[in-house]
This record gives C-alpha cells, structure tokens and sequence, in this order.
C-alpha cells in the first residue's frame, strides 16, 4: 500500500500536478529557476517555491536538485548475499553500517538481500565486499552493470495507471558499456559542488547562488559546472525527485533473464524501449555461484497482479528464455550514494 492516502490526488491542483509529473527533469539551470518554471506554469515565484516546499513536506518529493550518476564518478555494484533467517537482521545491520552502502532490500529469492555498493575506485568497492564476507559470513555475489540499455526513474504518478511509464511514449534505448574503473577526471571545482549538492538543492529562490557561497564560487560557476556535469553523464536530470513508493507504485519487481549472449543487446535495447520497462541493463553471470542470468529489467506498478501481467508479456512476446521474479519485500537502507567518498583524492 501507498505510504499516503489512497486520495492523495484529491487535493492537488494542475499547477502541482504539472510540478509533479513535467519537471522531474529539465528544471532550469539559471540563477532563478523557479522564475522561469512559475512563467511556465502561469503562477508566481513565490508561488511555485512555496508549491515544491509543501510537496516535499508531505513526501511526495523526496528532493529538489540533481540525480547524480555513481557509476560515472566512481565505481558501483549491485550485491546480494543469502542472510539466514535467525541472523537476518544482524547481517542487514553489518551491510548498512557501511557508508558506501546506499540502498539495501529484502528480496523473495534465495539471495534474499540486495544491496548497492558504491566507492571511489573498484580497488575500495572490493575490499568492502570482502569485508562484508567476512563479517557476516555469508558468500557475496557481487553483480557490477557492464551495460546500460535503459535506466530512468521518471515517470508521471499522477494518475491512475496500474504500472509506471504506461502512458509514456517508448524511449528510445541504447548499449552503453560501463566501466568498473570509472573515473570522471572532475575539476576541483565539480568535486566540491557535487559533494555539496548530493542531498539536494536548497529550496530557495536563488539555489545555485546559495551553493556557489557554500563553496566559495561564483554562482556562473557553479550554474556553468552543473550543465557541463549534465552533458557528461555525472548529473543525469535536475528536477523535483519523486518518491515513486508513497505515491503509489510500490509493487516493483527485479526480473532477471538467461538471455544467450549472442542475442543480448538486441534484446536489451528492444526492452528498453518498452513504455512499462523503467530498467534495463546487463550483468554478468556467476556461474561458480550459481547465478546464470546476465539480463535484469526493471517495472514498477501499483498492483503485483498488473505487473506480473507484465512480465508475462515479457516473457511471451519479447524474452522466451528462463528467468525469475524478485519482488522488493522490505526496504532495509535507502539513501543516496555519499559523494565524499567518491571524489575525495585521499584514502578512503
């Protein structure tokens, strides 16, 4: 169920419902920005602020600023390790002590623990995977993302729809290869800014000036240093995030497929293409561990009915090959990745 009342609609206007569903990307990047978006939507500046502010308090945002891009800056991996039921809680709370580890949940599978890693260079993000073995005990199976057909959490939620992207037109996807090595080659300057911004923009009139005085910059600086990070790839949108679960798309399921590799990026960038698919990337088998899929796709729904409707349509008409279904069954840790660890030249 939704974290906020089924009617949480009821109350929002086309001026909110604009906020919500057009700017989770492409919020200006000027000194003013909510001048621009409040000429856009036919309100005020005060007005539009005051509008993200009480949209954020209620939790339907649950930031305004830039979605940064971790494995572009450093270098991450999704991991999972099989937790035994009596210590279950204890091994969640050795994964989630990590700084790096900036999301964890339960999953209905034999690997029942999913989490992130996220450090500065794979070296560190390794030696964390080895310490997580060796203070839980539990073998970790380490998946980094070697390609990137389609990955974008944004999606209208204003409306009725049984599963995200439904009423979107299908995206173009593509191949991207991600390296394990990744290194941004960031200015001092693009360091300190992505640091200071990882939590979110102030939600002030002037935020790209009230960041350019937190790291003694000049505001055309830093308002210059964001659209160069956005073309880059280290800043992937600028807008209002939405909080995807209390607003009602809670039924998400992981969906991991054995696709013969000969057939894969054909595969992948026509399933990222789909309207309902909000996922879809390459990871590499494990067989030593049992693991055979090297394909996960993504779809998040407000009914599991409705989303392994979907899946089944995947199945039929789009993957013929073996694959399961891993449905999030409780959130342990969520939070964004700590870009002080990513950017420091120091020792971790």
């Amino acid at each position: 169920m939704s974290a906020l009342d089924d009617d949480w609609r009821a109350d929002l206007d086309a001026v909110d419902a604009a906020l919500i569903d057009e700017y989770q990307s492409g919020f200006p990047v000027v000194e003013r920005p909510f001048r621009v978006v409040a000429d856009e939507l036919g309100t005020g500046e005060d007005e539009a602020l005051d509008r993200v502010r009480r949209l954020r308090e209620r939790g339907i945002f649950r930031r305004f600023g830039a979605v940064l891009n971790p494995p572009v800056i450093g270098s991450s991996t999704l991991a999972a390790v099989s937790a035994p039921e009596a210590r279950f809680d204890g091994i969640a709370e050795v994964i989630n002590g990590y700084r790096q580890v900036n999301h964890n949940y339960r999953r209905d599978h034999v690997w029942n623990m999913w989490f992130v890693v996220t450090a500065a260079s794979r070296e560190k993000r390794d030696a964390i995977l080895a310490e997580i073995e060796a203070e839980t005990g539990c073998e970790v199976l380490a998946l980094p993302m070697l390609t990137d057909y389609y990955i974008d959490l944004e999606f209208p939620v204003v409306n009725d729809d049984a599963f995200a992207r439904e009423s979107v037109a299908a995206t173009d996807a593509s191949a991207t290869r991600i390296s394990e090595d990744a290194a941004a080659g960031l200015s001092d300057l693009d360091a300190a800014l992505l640091v200071e911004i990882q939590d979110g923009f102030p939600l002030s009139a002037t935020p790209y000036r009230d960041v350019a005085d937190a790291i003694g910059a000049d505001v055309d600086e830093v308002v210059g240093a964001v659209g160069r990070l956005l073309a880059d790839g280290c800043i992937k949108r600028v807008g209002c995030v939405v909080n995807h679960v209390v607003t009602g798309f809670d039924a998400n399921c992981m969906v991991v497929w054995d696709v013969p590799d000969d057939r894969l990026d054909a595969r992948g960038e026509a399933v990222g293409e789909l309207p309902y698919v909000t996922l879809c990337y390459h990871r590499p088998r494990r067989p030593d561990q049992g693991w055979e899929y090297n394909l996960f796709t993504m779809i998040h729904g407000r009914e599991t009915d409705a989303v392994n409707q979907k899946v089944d349509e995947l199945a039929a008409e789009h993957l013929p090959f073996d694959h399961e279904r891993l449905y999030s069954t409780a959130t342990l840790k969520q939070t964004g990745a700590r870009y002080d660890d990513l950017v420091s030249a120091g020792p971790e």
